[in-house]
């Protein structure tokens, strides 16, 4: 179907008249505020931290109350919490959703298009926690950057093993339990006495000491026993950092308000306990949850104190859920509901 001519696309009402636009760059920013608010509505700033504070000194002085800005990788964070700082509203957009917007073509369009949006409504921020929540979260994503560096390390210890022909990681479920890291430490150490080795046993070991034995009959070579002393002492050290960061978390935790006291309601029993904690989870980790949140999330079936603590609520959301209206509001923003988009043709007749 052809457009009619003389048809015209009719002009949105203006929602904001106070709304700036952004296009972060790694080393500079575009801005763009309304026309009518200075000679030279778009200008471009360095990513320099001075220069960030003389742009939010121009939003000031051209009366901005809100700037929407995209998502780009961490690149705004900072600009992000100049504004913060200065009352001004930042308004955080997926770049999902302008990604296919056509005729933009370069940075200085794409501002004065953001802002465009922006001005008119058309821009949804995306939901960010309070600040001691996103401190919080960004030790706990770093404590699982660490966690991976200290499993490619383990991962190295069972390859200098499998050079040498030691088959004790494959006789035990856990190269980094107990009796796997007591045996590693004797090896290390230049013990060769099998026997002795095999005393290392934890008596919850399936495997049988002769077993154990046999599985440490190799080839034990100057080079791969120096691999596997270096990736031992590796992943000792970040199991320090990580521990390091446990605390660091745990202070940052006691400074959140605390919903209930313990004292007067304890944490109650927990449902199906594990016969052993989680092989990272934090000391008392269900404890400072509980008295975060007022509940212990762990009686929700499929919820463990890992979960509740990265995956879903403590990290990503905060204990404040005010912002979500309804509940149906907060199960759409876990993606937890399915997806309202149905077709009335779904093929050919």
């Amino acid at each position: 179907m052809s457009k009619r001519k003389g048809s015209k696309i009719a002009s949105l009402p203006l929602v904001e008249p106070n709304a700036a636009g952004a296009d972060i760059g790694a080393t500079q920013i575009f801005v763009a505020v309304p026309p009518d608010r200075d000679a030279e509505p778009v200008r471009c700033f360095d990513t320099f931290t001075a220069d960030l504070e003389r742009l939010a000194d121009w939003l000031e002085q051209c009366k901005i109350r809100t700037l929407a800005m995209e998502s780009t990788g961490v690149y705004w964070i900072p600009l992000f919490q100049i504004l913060e700082q200065r009352k001004i509203e930042a308004c955080l957009v997926n770049a999902q959703h302008l990604k296919n917007v056509p005729g933009r073509k370069t940075d200085v369009e794409d501002c004065q298009w953001i802002q465009h949006l922006h001005s008119v409504g058309l821009l949804r921020g995306s939901f960010r926690p309070d600040q001691e929540i996103c401190a919080i979260r960004s030790l706990w994503r770093h404590r699982d950057n660490l966690i991976q560096l200290a499993t490619v390390h383990l991962q190295h210890m069972q390859k200098a093993l499998d050079q040498m022909n030691l088959q004790i990681h494959h006789v035990i479920s856990d190269l980094a339990g107990t009796t796997g890291l007591a045996i590693v430490d004797a090896i290390v150490a230049g013990e060769r006495d099998l026997a002795k080795l095999a005393k290392l046993r934890d008596w919850r070991i399936r495997a049988s000491e002769e077993t154990i034995m046999k599985s440490l009959v190799g080839d034990y070579r100057e080079e791969h026993l120096f691999a596997l002393r270096q990736s031992l002492m590796s992943y000792r050290h970040y199991q320090k950092l990580i521990q390091d960061v446990d605390a660091q978390v745990k202070q940052m935790m006691h400074r959140l308000p605390a919903k209930i006291d313990i004292g007067e309601r304890p944490l109650p029993k927990e449902k199906n306990p594990r016969k052993t904690p989680w092989r990272n989870e934090p000391p008392q980790l269900r404890e400072d949850l509980y008295r975060t949140f007022g509940v212990d999330l762990t009686q929700i079936p499929g919820i463990n104190t890992l979960t509740a603590q990265m995956l879903m609520l403590l990290t990503e959301v905060g204990p404040d859920l005010s912002r979500f209206p309804t509940v149906a509001a907060f199960c759409s923003w876990l993606r937890l509901c399915p997806e309202p988009k149905i077709s009335g043709h779904t093929g050919t007749a």
